[in-house]
């Protein structure tokens, strides 16, 4: 974990073992919170993932406890980049696997081509 630079914030399990299934880059690792944090969690999180000295990524669902977790963070972490799932998929498991590669190549991270082929442009 000390040489990456980018750290991926995600909410549960299943998010981060899909994720992680399109991922085709090393430099990039995901932090699964299992749902919303406390402030002494959080405070944990931050200093155990020197989130202050990487590229942070916030990908949670667009629910109440997702909403509320992406709140969060990003009052504790105001350089980190907001990654969005769109609201018709709700949950970033729930959504295809062609429309989550997108959405994290879109934010420059790479993944692996097959994962991209359901996605019309």
């Amino acid at each position: 974990m000390d040489d990456l630079s980018r750290v991926l914030i995600v909410e549960g399990k299943q998010d981060r073992n899909k994720i992680k299934k399109i991922l085709d880059d090393e430099d990039v690792f995901i932090l699964c919170t299992f749902g919303t944090l406390g402030i002494d969690a959080l405070e944990e999180l931050v200093d155990d993932y020197h989130l202050f000295d990487r590229d942070v990524y916030i990908f949670t669902d667009t629910d109440e406890p997702g909403e509320k977790l992406r709140k969060m963070l990003n009052r504790e972490l105001s350089h980190a980049h907001n990654i969005y799932i769109d609201k018709k998929y709700r949950e970033v498991e729930d959504a295809p696997e062609h429309v989550l590669a997108s959405i994290l190549q879109a934010a420059n991270m790479k993944v692996k081509v097959d994962y991209l082929k359901g996605f019309s442009q």
